[in-house]
């Protein structure tokens, strides 16, 4: 539901109030960018006095930061609940990445605009957040389902989440076609675990009969 919808002068819960206040920001956002957003701009975009918007954030900087923060968690909830639906490896490449790059086409420009402003975030893409989490949920997977050392998958994890990455960001730049991208992505990730899995256990040491005789 729109936040344009809401009856602005009923009451609300603090919560409710503050999230709605970040709604309307995000709208402001959406259409128009950072540069010419105010607190008393977003304080009448939401019927309420600038004061009111002060009473739950201390400046613009302090607003906008949460707003990122919210858009990051709830992809990132989004993609941890895909992940837990899934049965094998390629679904669950196939389910985070759809609600990745689907959620980057929906709110991608948010994020994006958010993220150019430097006194907002350091943050490089929305991938980064709670990175090392998703890494080490996700790794516990790889390592039991290739048979890999956990230290291995994790790194395999880490760097394949530049792909989604990049994808997203040509999704927005190139006005691409979500289903395209969405099934070339997954290939891609999919064909990088593989190669790597294949390519760790080619390169593995050997052990040879003798040695393992020694050995015991």
């Amino acid at each position: 539901m729109s936040a344009n919808s809401v009856k602005r002068r009923q009451r609300f819960s603090p919560e409710k109030r503050r999230s709605l206040i970040l709604d309307f920001t995000a709208e402001i956002v959406a259409r128009e960018g950072v540069a010419q957003l105010s607190m008393e701009r977003i304080g009448k975009e939401a019927g309420v006095s600038k004061s009111l918007v002060y009473n739950y954030f201390d400046n613009l900087t302090e607003l906008l930061r949460e707003l990122l923060e919210r858009e990051h968690k709830e992809l990132r909830r989004l993609q941890f609940a895909a992940a837990e639906k899934a049965t094998t490896l390629e679904e669950i490449v196939q389910n985070v990445t759809h609600v990745y790059l689907k959620y980057i086409s929906n709110r991608g420009l948010i994020i994006e605009r958010l993220l150019a402003e430097p006194s907002v975030s350091n943050l490089h893409d929305p991938t980064e957040y709670s990175r090392e989490g998703a890494v080490n949920y996700l790794a516990e997977i790889l390592s039991t389902q290739l048979d890999m050392p956990f230290d291995v998958a994790a790194m395999m994890t880490d760097i394949s989440f530049g792909i989604p990455a990049s994808a997203g960001e040509y999704l927005l730049r190139k006005n691409a076609d979500l289903e395209k991208v969405e099934k070339l992505t997954v290939s891609m990730i999919l064909g990088a675990l593989v190669m790597a899995r294949n390519d760790y256990f080619t390169r593995s040491k050997i052990s040879r009969p003798e040695q393992r005789a020694a050995n015991d």
